[in-house]
């Protein structure tokens, strides 16, 4: 599949009523190759995994590098990957536009830009070079009214029509979670309206019903594996055996051998 090939599926995948692109979010080749295997078509990055990992702080533009190193670990998989790039690493458009072009070459068909809730307009500089470099990469424009801001309705439909008119092909509001808010984004913004999943919030099936395009975990995957990885150490430390889902040794050194890069 050439690249082009790749994002024109990718986008697709967000324009089929009722039923909106599941996104799990992978953080290494390993957890990245079991949801292949469970037959996600595509696969996203989480910029806290990466940054966990790397022992830095996310959302503060410190993860460019291990951003990278992860996208050209992924890129060549047998997915459809989209990469969190945070606000993607720096303020300088064109450099923004550099590190999308490099995804772009390691075969990423995806990438999220969130704006931090800073100034909407540089945050929108940000995706039109971004299409300038990359016109074939699916640009998911973030906003984070809900996640950090106060929840105005009028301001994240303002932030959301610049970035859609800025070049954007999606827009994510993560955070919300209130279906009639969700409903009145879907028929206001003419995107496709990305939802991060929430335990606490609307089902996926009641998602689908308000037009939600996507559906993304976020960091809901890694986190669930570190509170595995505790609650199997706690029982095994207390004599029992540990519950869930264990993959074998076998399993896991047999997606490793079948990484092609």
């Amino acid at each position: 599949m050439t690249a082009e090939t790749g994002a024109t599926s990718f986008a697709a995948l967000h324009h089929r009523p009722g039923d909106p692109l599941l996104l799990p979010n992978a953080w290494d080749h390993a957890s990245a190759a079991a949801l292949a295997a469970r037959g996600f078509p595509a696969i996203g990055t989480t910029s806290l995994a990466v940054a966990a990992g790397a022992g830095l702080p996310d959302g503060r533009g410190a993860t460019r590098e291990p951003t990278l190193r992860l996208a050209r670990i992924l890129g060549p998989g047998p997915y459809l990957l989209s990469v969190d790039a945070e606000g993607g690493f720096s303020d300088d458009p064109e450099e923004v536009a550099t590190f999308a072009a490099e995804l772009w070459a390691a075969g990423v068909v995806g990438i999220n830009l969130e704006d931090g809730l800073g100034a909407a307009r540089p945050h929108a500089a940000k995706i039109a070079a971004v299409k300038a470099a990359a016109p074939d990469l699916f640009v998911n424009a973030r906003t984070d009214t809900y996640w950090s801001g106060d929840g105005d309705e009028r301001d994240t439909l303002r932030r959301l029509e610049l970035y859609r008119k800025a070049g954007a092909d999606g827009v994510f509001v993560p955070g919300l979670t209130d279906p009639r808010r969700i409903e009145t984004l879907v028929r206001s913004v003419g995107a496709p309206l990305n939802i991060l999943y929430s335990p606490a919030g609307p089902p996926l099936r009641r998602l689908a019903d308000l037009g939600v395009a996507r559906v993304s975990l976020g960091s809901l995957l890694y986190r669930r594996a570190l509170g595995a990885a505790l609650d199997a150490v706690s029982d095994i430390a207390a004599g029992r055996t540990p519950g869930g889902t264990t993959p074998s040794y076998e399993e896991v050194c047999g997606r490793t051998a079948n990484r092609t890069t």
